[in-house]
């Protein structure tokens, strides 16, 4: 199964009120595990940069104004995306940039079925809990010191680190086959890594205590009370 995991940076919130995408980044998975393909591309908006987005993502005018606009690298970015799955965090706000931007340059929409939103399997998997990416690399214990600001290829390296947390976990037994070819040829293969710091254990003290109770009630030969020693 093949996903690309990515992310964009924009002039503002809605492209129908005219704002347009500058930042396009995306890692791809094959079966869940990276296979060292990225996509990375600045856009030209033709518009200048509001302050508010400038200071989320420190993409200046005078840095876009030699860059591509997304007529002429939409196809590359169609090329490269394929029929993968789309893995995008806040979907409907990246999917509704992207779509309007392929309208404008004559390029069929995106169907909305392609995109999987992490945002909401993160409010599903934690209902009441902060869902941010920062968040999450907080609540799974990956490194994003580097991100001080937004950026497209950056929040998607960080993204698929936390995708695969949101799911259970690599599997890389199950993808060999298909990752050894993606590894050779990028010069990149993924290596298992030790959890920082062991996960903190989701019994809670009144809950051991009345377990306790109960095992000193079965007497001394009692099995769990060599758990308890």
């Amino acid at each position: 199964m093949r996903e690309i995991v990515m992310d964009t940076e924009t002039t503002g919130l809605d492209p129908y009120d005219g704002h347009r995408i500058v930042e396009i980044g995306g890692v791809e998975l094959e079966n869940h595990v990276p296979t060292g393909r990225t996509y990375h591309q600045y856009i030209n908006p033709q518009r200048s940069m509001p302050t508010e987005a400038y200071e989320v993502h420190g993409i200046s005018d005078e840095f876009l104004a030699d860059k591509p606009l997304f007529e002429a690298i939409a196809q590359d970015f169609m090329d490269f995306i394929q029929d993968a799955v789309l893995v995008i965090h806040n979907a409907p706000f990246d999917m509704k940039f992207l779509n309007a931007e392929l309208e404008w340059a004559g390029f069929a929409k995106l169907p909305k079925a392609q995109a999987l939103d992490t945002l909401a399997m993160a409010r599903k998997r934690f209902p009441g809990s902060p869902s941010s990416l920062d968040a999450l690399c907080r609540r799974f214990n990956i490194d994003n010191s580097s991100r001080t600001l937004h950026g497209a290829l950056l929040d998607s390296e960080i993204l698929a680190d936390v995708y695969l947390e949101l799911i259970g976990g690599r599997q890389p037994d199950f993808a060999l086959a298909s990752n050894s070819q993606s590894s050779s040829s990028s010069g990149s293969a993924w290596r298992p890594r030790p959890r920082p710091a062991p996960l903190p254990s989701k019994l809670t003290e009144p809950e051991r205590l009345a377990h306790q109770a109960l095992v000193e009630k079965l007497g001394d030969g009692a099995l769990w009370k060599t758990f308890l020693d």
